[in-house]
């Protein structure tokens, strides 16, 4: 399992994603979820990715191969000229892989599925977010819609709708992110350490701050027990039930 989020501010955007996947409980690995493709000044391209890890790891391969050997047949995302053809071209990648699979008599589509976070800016376009389905479609992040989840998202979800806000720093988003990502780790087994941590500042055109965070990690240490005890003292601070 998987849990990833991009997070939509004013000030740009904010990645985190785990490291964990499982093919039972006696086979944990740990495998990279973030991606980036960065030519400074003219675009920063992220993606996040879910789902099985052969058709994760395939479309990502595909894709570096064709920055490498980019023509008619086969586009490349460092040179679509705005993320809404990188969107487009990241959807039918994975469409296709998905549909090789499945051509090739193995099982059924949905063992192949794969959803990803694309976010990122082109030069002379706006930095935009979109989420990327297995049929290949996608929809972009709004004012409406700030923020993306894919994987083991239920758990962290709360916390992102109460907290978050689209003017809040990068340094606020990441403890927002820091609380949701330790509410699932909790909840579920199969989402893990080793976090990946990534900003984007708007109009920069390159990439920002970025950090793998550990389980030693002393600030994730302190807001997963601030956080555990911040909950206890707010339930305990509640009117207690009384029977009529």
């Amino acid at each position: 399992m998987t849990y990833c989020v991009g997070l939509r501010l004013n000030k740009g955007l904010v990645f985190m994603s785990d490291t964990r996947t499982n093919a039972g409980v006696d086979n944990v690995s740990t495998f990279r979820k973030m991606y980036t493709w960065c030519k400074p000044g003219d675009r920063l391209i992220t993606l996040l990715s879910a789902g099985n890890l052969a058709t994760t790891q395939t479309v990502i391969s595909v894709l570096e191969e064709h920055t490498k050997a980019a023509n008619d047949r086969h586009p490349d995302i460092m040179d679509s000229p705005s993320m809404f053809e990188v969107a487009r071209l990241v959807g039918e990648t994975v469409r296709e892989v998905i549909k090789t699979a499945t051509d090739g008599g193995l099982q059924s589509e949905s063992t192949f599925s794969a959803t990803f976070i694309l976010g990122g800016q082109v030069a002379g376009g706006a930095m935009r977010m979109f989420l990327i389905y297995p049929e290949g479609n996608f929809i972009e992040a709004t004012q409406d819609n700030p923020f993306f989840q894919i994987g083991e998202h239920k758990y962290g979800k709360p916390i992102l709708v109460r907290a978050y806000d689209p003017d809040m720093s990068f340094e606020m988003a990441t403890k927002l992110l820091y609380v949701s990502f330790d509410s699932t780790l909790k909840s579920n087994l199969s989402v893990g350490l080793p976090l990946d941590l990534q900003y984007y500042e708007v109009d920069s055109l390159t990439k920002g701050y970025e950090k793998r965070i550990q389980a030693s990690d002393p600030y994730f240490r302190k807001i997963s027990d601030g956080w555990s005890d911040a909950l206890r003292s707010a339930f305990n601070s509640l009117p207690d039930f009384e029977r009529d």
